[in-house]
């Protein structure tokens, strides 16, 4: 353990006092009134280094720490930037100023590493929601956001975090994993990432389901690069997370919080409103969470084949009720409506979670074969078999063809059948 006032920061140690009076001696030497560029930080903490920190104590090494650490503070974000530019670490969670958790390979760890004070975290908070024209007070303590490479922010402030200031970074890779990838790691089988393909390829709405941190997005990226490049796609979003590639004719779409007089905030639900009227060939929503599911499967059923959404759910049957309770915040509508718009607008869950060790996988594929009896009828087409710990067929053909005998896609009918036969599945179509 460190002396008090004293953190191990990977090789070196931190000296808090330290660091808090060459930051200070920094920012009384700029002139507040002006703006300053990187060039013009590092030439300035330079130069306190030199004629201002402490005499023959430290090391070239030292030193070199040193410059960064106040550069991090002063420009990014403070201790955590070393956690940011770490590629192994998926997720950063800041409990108050003094602990902080990191997850790594799907494994949670206690770092080492702390802030100073806790107003130098809540200085941090305020510089993330800036960039994203967003804002977190005591009247308003809770905020999402992202930096500036994707990664998703959740800051929660007091008073209704009373240990202080809580932070959560979800990190994203700087490219996005493709399906191919998934594959080499195993997330996927190889048959039901082709069997994707077609379906994707053909117009089939897809909606991926799992629990936080199973990997949805990631994985809802990867499907889109079986989009066909002609394609106008309009992708919305509460907060800019998707990496579409390879599409020319793309739309982003963001949600806006209302401001301090509650006045100014654009829904979900108004976005998907707006999108239809953009004459969108398909709708990527990122995340449905309540109300918006009808104006999403409204859209998923009037003409936007091959639309894609996530969804948080602990199965795929949780899905569907998910979907149910979700439809009904929009109002008082009769379940059996609500049932036959899921069938007829869903045509395909994809659940996904972890497993022994933390890794993601695909747990499952379903069909949604229709609407029968007052019940949502479905069958499962991969599912995740744990002795063998991999994902297989479940044996059942694909019964909904009807989109690819309409598109007279022969080339994906001739694919899906000999996958079907090369998977042993039954009655292959």
């Amino acid at each position: 353990m460190e002396r008090e006032g004293f953190v191990r920061m990977g090789e070196e140690i931190l000296d808090i006092a330290l660091e808090q009076i060459l930051r200070e001696k920094i920012q009384t030497s700029l002139n507040v009134t002006r703006e300053f560029s990187d060039a013009d930080i590092w030439k300035e903490i330079d130069r306190v280094l030199l004629e201002e920190g402490p005499k023959n104590q430290m090391t070239v090494r030292s030193r070199s720490f040193y410059r960064k650490r106040l550069f991090d503070s002063l420009r990014r974000l403070d201790v955590l930037q070393e956690l940011v530019e770490d590629d192994t670490v998926t997720e950063i969670m800041v409990n108050g100023p003094f602990q902080i958790f990191l997850e790594r390979d799907g494994k949670m760890e206690l770092w080492s590493g702390r802030f100073s004070s806790r107003e130098r975290l809540e200085d941090v908070i305020q510089q993330i929601v800036s960039r994203v024209n967003r804002a977190v007070n005591t009247a308003s303590p809770i905020v999402d956001a992202r930096l500036p490479d994707g990664s998703r922010v959740n800051a929660v402030l007091p008073p209704v975090a009373p240990d202080g200031p809580i932070l959560t970074i979800r990190k994203f890779p700087a490219e996005p994993i493709r399906m191919e990838t998934l594959i080499r790691w195993g997330s996927i089988s190889r048959e039901a990432a082709e069997f994707l393909e077609i379906l994707v390829e053909s117009g089939y709405n897809l909606l991926i389901s799992g629990g936080t941190g199973s990997g949805k997005t990631t994985f809802l990226n990867a499907l889109s690069e079986y989009i066909p490049s002609d394609e106008r796609i309009i992708t919305i979003e509460d907060s800019l997370e998707l990496q579409i590639q390879g599409i020319p004719n793309l739309v982003r779409m963001e949600t806006r919080h209302a401001n301090a007089e509650g006045e100014g905030a654009v829904t979900i639900r108004d976005l998907i409103r707006t999108a239809l009227r953009m004459r969108p060939t398909r709708l990527i929503v990122g995340e449905v969470r309540g109300a918006e599911a009808l104006d999403m499967l409204q859209a998923f059923n009037t003409g936007h084949d091959g639309s894609l959404s996530t969804a948080h759910a602990n199965s795929p049957e949780d899905m569907l009720s998910r979907l149910e309770t979700m439809v009904l915040m929009a109002g008082e509508l009769p379940l059996a409506a609500i049932r036959q718009q899921i069938a007829s607008s869903v045509e395909i869950l994809v659940h996904l979670g972890r497993v022994r060790g933390g890794r993601r996988r695909v747990l499952s594929v379903v069909e949604v074969e229709g609407y029968e009896e007052g019940e949502i009828r479905t069958q499962p087409l991969f599912q995740y078999e744990e002795a063998e710990e991999k994902l297989a067929p479940a044996g059942n053909p694909l019964r909904r063809i009807r989109k690819m005998e309409l598109a007279g896609d022969e080339g994906n009918r001739k694919r899906l059948q000999e996958l079907l036969a090369v998977c042993h599945s039954v009655d292959p179509v």
